[in-house]
């Protein structure tokens, strides 16, 4: 696999390795040994599947105690994955970065503990997979703004009518959330 650094110290793009032919396609999308010999020594609790359809957004999540690390991949469509860095002693605390992950590119997004994540969808029906290394826990879970413009994410939106979920409509900004030490 190639793992490629992000702008902000933790969050990779990871491009398994695709063997294709006339047939198909086949990939590991994980092994244990192989993450941990990339510096990738991680153990996961709980998979995840979500499905949406054009124009969702969902996040930006994370939770805080008990935070998550996140594995991401899409198996079908495509979205534009963000992870913003809430460890207030970093030096990109309130940056983000994101990636477009699709069934496509085949690329995988590690977002570590201590970000908040989300996804925007930019096709109907996209399956969008994650590993966590901490158990879902809703009363730790907190939302941070999508569009807080202390953050300014560029979320692609031109031509899309974006959906929200109550939770996702209230998440708060940068400066009230319970950002990480």
């Amino acid at each position: 696999m190639h793992i490629i650094p992000c702008d902000i110290e933790g969050p990779l793009i990871i491009e398994p390795r695709v063997f294709g032919d006339e047939r198909g396609f086949f990939l590991e999308s994980w092994n244990a040994a192989g993450f941990a010999a990339a510096g990738l020594d991680l153990s996961f609790v709980q998979d995840n599947h979500s499905r949406s359809q054009k124009g969702v957004l969902r996040g930006l999540h994370f939770q805080n105690p008990v935070p998550q690390g996140k594995l991401v991949r899409v198996v079908s469509g495509a979205v534009f994955d963000v992870a913003v860095d809430l460890r207030r002693s970093s030096p990109t605390f309130g940056k983000w970065v994101g990636v477009e992950l699709s069934a496509e590119n085949k690329r995988m997004f590690w977002v570590p503990e201590g970000f908040a994540h989300g996804f925007l969808t930019l096709e109907d029906n996209t399956d969008f997979l994650y590993k966590c290394t901490a158990p879902y826990a809703p009363h730790h879970e907190h939302a941070l703004a999508w569009d807080d413009p202390d953050i300014g994410i560029a979320w692609p939106l031109a031509g899309l009518e974006v959906k929200l979920s109550a939770k996702d409509l209230a998440g708060l900004p940068l400066d009230r959330v319970e950002a990480f030490a």
